[in-house]
C-alpha cells in the first residue's frame, strides 16, 4: 500500500473514533502523535486538520450533493471518507490529481462500508468533480 494510501486510511481511523467518541478529531491525531502511536506520514495530519478546518463547507457541499440522504443518514464510514475525498478535491495538494483522490475514496469503502457504499461514494465525488472549480 502506497505511502498516502495509508495515510488517508490512517486519516480516516481518526476521523471516524473521533466522531463515535464525540471528541476534537485533532486532540485525538496529536494524542496519537505524543503517544507514539503515529501517524508516521505527515499527510494524515494534513487530511485531518484539513477536513477539520474546512467541515461546515464540506458538509454544506455534501447535503446539496447527496440527494436524499442527510449526513446522518449515511454510514459514519462513507461519511468521513466523504469528507477526506471532498477535502482533497476543494483544497488539497496540486500534486493529487483529483481521479485519484476520488479512486483513493472508492478503495476505501470498498474494503471498509457496505456493498452500496463504492456507487453512492463514486457518484457523489464524481459530482462534486465537476463542479469543483464553484465550489472551494
Amino acid at each position: 500500500m502506497a505511502a498516502r494510501s495509508k495515510a488517508r486510511k490512517r486519516a480516516l481511523d481518526i476521523l471516524f473514533a473521533s466522531e463515535l467518541r464525540s471528541e476534537d478529531p485533532v486532540v485525538a491525531l496529536e494524542r496519537a502523535i505524543e503517544a507514539g502511536e503515529g501517524p508516521t506520514n505527515d499527510y494524515t495530519g494534513t487530511l485531518v486538520r484539513g477536513v477539520v478546518e474546512h467541515q461546515e463547507r464540506i458538509d454544506e457541499v455534501l447535503t446539496t450533493y447527496s440527494k436524499g440522504w442527510t449526513l446522518s443518514r449515511m454510514p459514519a464510514v462513507d461519511r468521513n471518507v466523504l469528507r477526506i475525498g471532498v477535502y482533497e478535491l476543494l483544497w488539497g495538494d496540486a500534486d493529487v490529481p483529483e481521479t485519484v483522490a476520488v479512486s483513493e475514496a472508492l478503495h476505501l469503502v470498498q474494503d471498509l462500508s457496505t456493498d452500496d457504499s463504492p456507487a453512492f461514494v463514486n457518484g457523489l465525488l464524481g459530482s462534486i468533480q465537476r463542479d469543483r472549480a464553484s465550489l472551494a
